[in-house]
């Protein structure tokens, strides 16, 4: 059991805090609206009630559209794009999709390689870039997730407001939407940017993030 932990530690640790932030964010939302619930004459609501609520489901769904955005432009970009010096970087004479012995794919596979890289044909092409496609997946369902639950948290205010409703079209080609979005966006490529460039030139010892402390500004693709 000790040795499973620990070669799942990464996994378990971030899946934990995860969990912890999703509850933390559940019970100071929940404070946050039923102040605001009382200070508009309103009357508070139950954990269930809120958590359940599209005003809830939007705030986590516009965080995780962003963030699946953020990998799947990282694994695409880092296909073709290089930045010197950077751990976030493939090596400078590494660009692009490389040859199938580079990628033990087909003929190439090792024993011990996935079954679908060795299996050749539609099966190794989709498993050559399922990754992408996972979190391609994953934005397109997170973003579709906070454009309907962000139309029903939007039209709550209208009717509230006594305005009328806006349709699904309306609300995805509007403000309130979008600088929801841009909000996150923003935010996220600036994260990016920051790790690829710090990493050329700070180090964290025994951190697969940095290269190894000794190492020049200008090598690529090394991690320590």
């Amino acid at each position: 059991m000790s040795r499973r932990l620990r070669d799942n530690g990464l996994s378990l640790f971030f899946g934990t805090i995860f969990l912890l932030a999703l509850v933390g964010q559940a019970i100071a939302g929940l404070a946050d609206h039923n102040n605001r619930q009382l200070a508009a004459g309103g009357d508070p609501v139950s954990i269930w009630q809120f958590v359940t609520s599209s005003s809830f489901a939007v705030d986590v769904a516009e965080n995780w559209q962003s963030e699946y955005l953020q990998f799947l432009l990282m694994i695409f970009a880092t296909v073709w794009l290089v930045q010197r010096g950077s751990t976030e970087s493939a090596e400078l004479d590494e660009v692009g999709t490389e040859s199938d012995e580079e990628q033990k794919v087909g003929r190439h596979a090792d024993d011990d390689s996935p079954r679908w890289a060795s299996a050749g044909g539609w099966r190794t092409g989709l498993y050559s870039t399922s990754l992408g496609l996972v979190m391609g997946l994953l934005f397109a369902g997170s973003w579709l997730a906070q454009s309907i639950a962000g139309r029903a948290a939007y039209n709550a205010e209208q009717l509230s407001d006594f305005e009328d409703p806006v349709s699904w079209a309306g609300y995805v080609t509007s403000a309130d939407f979008w600088n929801r979005t841009f909000q996150n966006w923003q935010s996220e490529f600036l994260a990016v940017l920051s790790m690829v460039v710090l990493s050329v030139y700070l180090r964290q010892r025994g951190s697969a993030e940095s290269k190894p402390v000794g190492a020049a500004h200008t090598a690529t693709g090394l991690d320590g």
